[in-house]
């Protein structure tokens, strides 16, 4: 009779792990992204801040980014590890415009890993029509980690490319610059 109780907490729990949000750390991330760019007005949110960078991403992913650190983009008014990004990597960019019609959507899971695309129009205080239009592409490679599902990398898509975060990273780490 012990046997039945303790199958069916098992068999919960694995669900509860696979039913698991994978969408949300992206969510998040896009939340803070799309509110820094919304107004000028804002006090930006940094998502490599601790509370951040510990909650929604993978621990190698936070490896990286706290060797990436030590070579920032500027100097820190502390000379402690600073920003090694001299822009917003979502946005792979400097300047921006508040964003419109944002849609997070998982792909199917490979390796473990899930592919969740973040699409958005991030120039829509431009004039010209082909800019203003343009829709910004983003994929962000989720794993579940301790049970929870974690960022390990994040890569920009343009013209049929895909970049790598966790790879810059590394590269800037090991002091080749940007």
């Amino acid at each position: 009779m012990r046997v039945l109780p303790l199958a069916l907490f098992i068999s919960m729990a694995a669900f509860q792990a696979s039913a698991a949000d994978v969408t949300a750390p992206v969510r998040e991330v896009m939340d803070i992204t799309k509110t820094n760019w919304g107004t000028v007005d804002a006090d930006w949110k940094y998502i490599f801040d601790p509370a951040p960078l510990s909650k929604l991403f993978s621990k190698r992913f936070q490896a990286a980014y706290k060797e990436a650190a030590k070579h920032p983009a500027y100097d820190t008014e502390n000379n402690e590890p600073g920003d090694p990004f001299g822009y917003d990597v979502v946005t792979n960019s400097q300047d921006g415009c508040p964003f419109e019609n944002l849609e997070i959507a998982a792909g199917p899971v490979k390796d473990g890993q899930t592919d969740v695309k973040a699409s958005f129009k991030m120039w829509t205080c431009i004039d010209e029509a082909e800019i203003k239009n343009s829709v910004s592409e983003v994929h962000f490679d989720v794993i579940i980690e301790d049970g929870t599902p974690v960022i390990d990398d994040i890569h920009r898509a343009a013209d049929g490319e895909r970049d790598s975060v966790l790879a810059e990273m590394q590269s800037l780490a090991k002091g080749q610059g940007q």
